[in-house]
């Protein structure tokens, strides 16, 4: 799949529910190490959402802390480790939605 489209995804995700594409970005660059202005150049082209992670930057130390539920799923139970990733960032974007501020999510 397209980073591109699963971007925009959860980009959308986040600004119905008030927040912005920047908090997605920060999120996202806490997360791989990528700069906002990576992640804007990598919205515009052709990379999958899997490469987005393998091609990661820096993968954040920290993210082995973000637990809990994500369409039903335990992120910390999933054995496929860039699912899990994946999933993080799914969970990330979640928090975001649910009104948590960036610097209590990271």
């Amino acid at each position: 799949m397209p980073f591109s489209k699963v971007y925009g995804l959860l980009v959308a995700k986040a600004e119905r529910k008030g927040r912005t594409k920047d908090e997605v970005d920060q999120l996202a660059s806490w997360l791989t190490g990528y700069s906002p202005a990576d992640i804007e150049e990598l919205a515009l082209g052709s990379i999958t959402y899997g490469d987005f992670f393998r091609n990661a930057p820096e993968m954040n130390p920290q993210r082995e802390c973000i637990k809990g539920v994500v369409c039903g799923v335990r992120v910390e139970n999933v054995e496929d480790p860039l699912m899990r990733e994946i999933r993080r960032m799914d969970k990330l974007v979640d928090d975001l939605a649910k009104g948590k501020p960036v610097d209590k999510i990271i």
